[in-house]
This record gives structure tokens, sequence and C-alpha cells, in this order.
């Protein structure tokens, strides 16, 4: 459905379902996606003269007096468009077309607002002095055709940096990237050396699996969400892939070339580039690498860099490639504490739960993190733990295939009725939720009443529990059941400014 927006255009849509979102509406309103092109795009702000005399804190707060403000709704959840919202997008598409523009920019989303004459937000630009006709003269005057994903722009030597990985930033508007839970210090000292004027790379540098690359995904949430200084807020964060430079490099037009001239036709505007593997950097034996592509355009700081590395890593590749010390920053990341990696599980769980299908009580939670600090020593939370609670979650998955047909088909009931509940209250049809809640406790006693038919006591559930995480263990280590049972609980988060 996107396809022709340009990324700016694509994040007022993600802001716009993180408006909805923080207003607890069970819709993306144009309403909200106008408080998408207020943040996203500040120069045609600017040219409507929008901005003056407080005018977009003035019309937030209009929207919030005008709209039912309801319990927040979790921004992993994937809120549609209301009719309104629809037509203005339609009206978009016309809009460009009408211009002769190629692809659907911020002012043409602004456009078909203005011809959704009904809708609020059109009725708000109104009272400021903003009418169709004189904004779609400004905007035929004023949109430079940009490309959907701000890529760099193609050339003779025949590719695009596009082509050599995939946009974070993109990503993380699509919500395709695990959000961060906590090492917010460590994320603020990245953002921070990014704005330096000197060593304003940054290398995350800590043993596998405590979480650096979650750390890069945050800082792609941060830039899409613009909740990061002027400097970054419009960089495109690019995940290069090293296996595709040198196939690319070693094309004959290419051979023709000098590593300097290819890195000027790549680089062009606000480039954050993540490459995962700081030895990648480092210069290798052979024809053109990864390496001569991207030193010259970071030692002359056209763009920036961010990598991660081992401890062991880092010394034995700076030692290869002095360069990369002169011009990196280190962000040490260490290992969590068990209370911190009990708090980032529970963040996680909901992706988990909503892959497996499954809950997680937070005794499996804790002892996740517990058990695999007790028996794992040569692995690092919070990844051992996160294996643990994932691998537990598709134990639950076998275990349902091994149920009797009639649990079965009281579970396929339960899974129906709970999508038609949801429905009914995104619908806001509260009558059909509340009977359809009734259903649902129904099935769940019936759930009940056959697991003790059948003697499966807690099987019949979908919740993952600490025996299942002992399980697990068990097989990994050859370690009893028994003695399992006997380890004594782990502390939860704030349990030691309790005693």
């Amino acid at each position: 459905m996107f396809e022709r927006y340009t990324e700016k255009a694509r994040r007022v849509i993600f802001f716009g379902r993180y408006e909805a979102s923080q207003f607890g509406s069970s819709y993306i309103e144009p309403e909200h996606l106008l408080l998408g092109i207020l943040r996203e795009d500040k120069t045609l702000v600017s040219r409507l003269k929008l901005a003056a005399a407080g005018g977009i804190a003035d019309i937030r707060k209009e929207i919030e007096r005008h709209t039912t403000v309801r319990e927040k709704v979790s921004t992993s959840v994937d809120l549609p468009l209301s009719n309104e919202g629809k037509r203005m997008l339609a009206f978009a598409a016309e809009e460009a077309d009408r211009l002769s523009h190629k692809h659907i920019d911020v002012g043409h989303l602004l456009l078909g607002m203005l011809r959704e004459e009904k809708c609020f937000g059109a009725e708000l630009l109104r009272q400021r002095g903003v009418q169709l006709a004189s904004a779609r003269d400004l905007i035929r005057t004023s949109v430079e055709e940009p490309s959907p994903q701000r890529p760099i722009p193609s050339t003779e030597l025949g590719f695009d940096i596009s082509e050599l990985g995939s946009s974070l930033t993109q990503q993380a508007a699509d919500n395709l990237l695990p959000p961060l839970v906590g090492r917010e210090r460590e994320l603020e000292r990245v953002i921070q050396i990014l704005c330096r004027l000197t060593r304003r790379n940054a290398v995350l540098v800590g043993e596998p699996g405590v979480g650096k690359k979650t750390i890069v995904y945050g800082l792609a949430h941060r830039i899409a969400e613009g909740n990061v200084p002027a400097s970054l807020e419009n960089s495109s964060f690019i995940r290069l892939d090293p296996s595709a430079i040198a196939p690319r490099l070693r094309s004959r037009i290419l051979l023709e070339a000098s590593p300097q001239r290819i890195v000027q036709k790549l680089v062009d505007g606000d480039i954050l580039l993540f490459i995962d593997g700081l030895h990648n950097l480092a210069q290798a034996p052979g024809f053109l690498n990864l390496a001569d592509v991207i030193k010259p355009v970071i030692m002359q700081g056209n763009v920036q860099c961010i990598s991660t590395a081992t401890p062991a890593e880092y010394q034995k590749t700076i030692e290869t490639a002095p360069w990369l010390e002169q011009l990196f920053s280190v962000v040490e990341v260490r290992p969590p504490s068990e209370s911190e990696a009990i708090t980032v599980l529970r963040g996680a769980k909901e992706r988990f739960e909503q892959f497996h299908e499954v809950h997680y009580s937070d005794e499996a939670i804790e002892y996740a993190v517990f058990h695999s600090s007790s028996y794992f020593p040569n692995r690092y939370l919070p990844e051992k733990a996160i294996d643990l609670m994932d691998d537990a979650g598709a134990r639950i998955k076998l275990r349902q295939r091994d149920l009797p047909d009639e649990m079965l088909e009281v579970q396929k009931r339960v899974k129906f009725i709970q999508k038609r509940q949801d429905n009914a209250i995104s619908n806001h049809e509260f009558e059909k939720a509340r009977f359809y809640s009734d259903e649902l406790r129904k099935e769940q006693e019936n759930l009940k009443v056959l697991a003790e038919k059948y003697k499966l006591g807690d099987r019949s559930t979908t919740i993952v529990s600490r025996d299942d995480i002992d399980q697990i263990v068990a097989e990994r280590t050859g370690i009893s059941m028994d003695t399992l049972r006997k380890s004594r609980a782990p502390k939860a988060p704030g349990d030691e400014k309790a005693q």
C-alpha cells in the first residue's frame, strides 16, 4: 500500500499510529496524522505559518479537547486507519497524480486532509487560514521529488547503497525491530558520540549476548520517532551487509573506477551506517572490500558509523587497523544483573507471547534468568535467559499437539471467541464484547473440566510455567527435575530495596 510513499510520509503514518495509541483510539484518525505532519515536516509547517504564536501546541490542545482520551493502547498493536483516514490517503494519491509527482510526500498528505472536508484535522487547518487551493500552489512549487525509501541516488556506477543493506529506520517505523528495555545509559552515550565533532563513530563492545544489537535497534526506534537531537532527525540509518559488498564491487564497471570515486557516488545525504562486527572494517587482503569503500568517507566525516565487537575482537581489530581506534569511541556494554535481566525479559515477553500464542508466568521469567545464570556460566545475560524463554514457548506448541481432540476443539473455540471479542472492542460494540466475554469464560471452564477428565493438570493451558523452564534446563544439563525444583527463587527487581 505504501510503495509510493517517501520515507518522511511513512514516518507521518508511523507518528499518526503512535498518537492514536497515546489517545487510546482504536483507529488512526486524520487528526492523529495531522500531529504526525506537524512533527515530521518543520519546513512545511513554517511555510503554512502554523508554528506562529504557539500554533502547534494549540492544535494539540484542541485535538485533546475534541477527543475522548482512553487508556493508552500498546504501541505494538497494529491500529487500522479509520474510514476518514483511508479517504485522506486516497485523496493524497490523487493530489500527487494531479501535480505529476511520482511519489507521495508529506505535502500530498496535507492536501488529502484538506479534501476530507468533514474531518476535524481539516477544520483545524482551515481555522488557521490553510485553504486547499493556496496549499496546492505552495506544494506544487516547493516539493522536490524524493524516492520512497530515501536511498542514495543511483549513479552511472550501477548501484546505490540500499542494494548493500536495509533501512533500520524503516524497519523501526514498521514495528519490525524488538523494543529496547533498559540500557538507556548506553543508548544515550551512543547518541552523545554521534553528536560530537571528533571521534563521532561508536563501537559497542561487550560479550556475546549482552544486547549490543538491541541498543542499535533502540537507536533506530528513537530516530523513527523523532526522539533524537536535530542533527540526527533526518538520518537514513542503514544496516550494511558486508557479504553484499564484494560481489557489487567486482562488477566490470566498478573495476574501472577508484575506491574514492565509488565512495563519492555512494555518499549523498545524512547517512548513518550500522556494520555488525568491527572486524569487517579492518583491511583484508584481495580486491576492493568494505574497508576500501567505507574507510575514506568515515575519515572525511561524510558518514557516521556504528559497529559492534567483543572485547577480544576489538583488541585484535585495532591492532590490525589502528585508524579505527582514532575514529571510533567505545561504548562498553556489560552483562545485566539478574534483576535487570528479569526486567528485560518482561519487556520482551509480549513479542514471544504473540509468536508462540502462549502466556509467560512471572515465575517462569524469573527462573529463566536464575537457571541460566546458575547452569550456563559460559554464556551471558540476557540472551541465554531469552533462549530458555523461547524454547519453553516452542515446547508448549508441541505439547498442544498431543492433547485429546476434544480439548483441541475447545481451544479453537477459545481463540475464535477471543478474536471476536477483540474485534468487538475495536469497533466499540461493547454489548457484543460483553457477550463474547461470557462465552469465553464458559469455554475456559470447559477446558478445566476436560483437564480434570484426562488428568492433564496444567498441560491443558497455554501458560509457560516454571516447570516448563525446569524441563528445558534438565534436558540441556542432565540435572534432575527434583534438584531444579529445590533451587531458591530468584529475587525480582525491587526485592532488595524492600528488605
